[in-house]
């Protein structure tokens, strides 16, 4: 498994690639580091499976995307998956796609992490205890992600089941669409994924 900074990549394949074969399996979870790149500095055709993990994986809820470099084998993404599938969910994806993947579950719990604090400081705010505010919104998020996966619905959908006419929900709908908060996710989705795709050409 090669884990390491980005910044320090080439210093850790200089060690590596004279000892690596074809018969190993080298699976890189470096930001930005594309197969190609690994495998240009290997002296063997080493099968490499680049992945893109994220911090739920910590409490076995990750989610993690696989790409198959130019010398692994479906078998050889098997076996990758099957590593990543022991912490939380998997797909796998082409390559090309990883930056995308980046900015979306990659870099994603940065993004819902500032939803639950700021739905928490919405809570203490209106009155609520801190310690309360911060479970109902973390549970909230929590069990509004499960209906999406377990029902298969589309969350717009789910977020017209909440809002009914003339109530709590749409008030507060209508303030998030006037604040901007889908262009703002969108673009922080785009943003992280350029800035993986400029990691990946260093």
């Amino acid at each position: 498994l090669l884990a390491v900074k980005p910044q320090v990549l080439h210093d850790a394949l200089g060690d590596l690639a004279a000892v690596l074969t074809p018969a190993q399996l080298l699976v890189s979870i470096v930001a930005g580091a594309p197969t190609a790149t690994i495998e240009a500095a290997c002296a063997a055709a080493v099968p490499v499976v680049r992945v893109m993990p994220n911090t739920p994986a910590l409490v076995l809820q990750g989610m993690s995307a696989l790409a198959a470099g130019r010398h692994a084998s479906p078998d050889h993404v098997r076996t990758a998956r099957r590593l990543f599938d022991a912490v939380g969910r998997t797909v796998v994806v082409p390559e090309h796609l990883l930056d995308a993947v980046t900015g979306l579950s990659g870099s994603g719990p940065a993004y819902v992490f500032l939803a639950i604090e700021a739905l928490a400081d919405g809570g203490v705010k209106a009155g609520l205890p801190r310690d309360v505010a911060q479970m109902l919104a973390a549970q909230t998020v929590r069990g509004a992600a499960a209906m999406v996966l377990e029902t298969g619905r589309h969350p717009g959908e789910l977020k017209d089941m909440v809002a009914s006419p003339a109530g709590t929900t749409i008030a507060g709908l209508h303030v998030l669409e006037q604040a901007g908060l889908r262009g703002a996710l969108m673009g922080a989705v785009e943003a992280a994924a350029r800035r993986s795709q400029e990691l990946g050409k260093r």
